[in-house]
């Protein structure tokens, strides 16, 4: 088991690279905030250029491609979801950001509430992360909270505009 991944072993393998969204996961202090920042580069000058459904195509592959990621990283690491792996983060916020208001206070709000709900993991993402496992359950717990994230929005948007 690695505990503390070296910037060896991430560009040892492609897999590595993108699990620890391009080495920003070795980051000691909050990997997973660091990787759902690295979101917000990615959307603003790249994916926010396609329409909506391309764009959702393009985090649906990045969500597949993260899965086979996680999965050899987890193996290789010895650890299935070893914190340093930010990629379900970067994907998970991705989605966030396609769907909530551009404005800067909304995606704010998205930011603290999808970092909040990742942490706490309120039921049923605690239940689902321990039921599935490999980098399908690295990549979609993250998922979870990002619908907990919209959820929040859609119901702050209703009530205050």
């Amino acid at each position: 088991m690695i505990l503390r991944p070296t910037f060896r072993f991430v560009f040892s393998h492609p897999a590595h690279f993108l699990s620890f969204g391009f080495g920003i996961g070795l980051i000691r202090f909050a990997p997973g905030t660091f990787g759902t920042l690295l979101a917000l580069p990615l959307y603003w000058y790249a994916l926010r250029e396609y329409a909506p459904g391309q764009a959702l195509l393009i985090i649906g592959a990045l969500f597949a491609v993260g899965v086979w990621a996680c999965s050899i990283t987890g193996r290789n690491l010895g650890v299935a979801d070893h914190g340093s792996m930010v990629w379900d983060e970067v994907v998970a916020f991705l989605l966030i950001l396609l769907i909530a208001p551009e404005e800067p206070g909304w995606q704010a709000a998205a930011f603290f509430l999808f970092r909040a709900f990742d942490v706490v993991k309120p039921s049923p993402i605690r239940e689902f992360e321990r039921r599935v496992k490999g980098g399908l359950g690295v990549m979609a717990d993250d998922i979870l909270a990002a619908g907990y994230t919209l959820l929040v929005l859609a119901i702050a948007r209703r009530i205050f505009y």
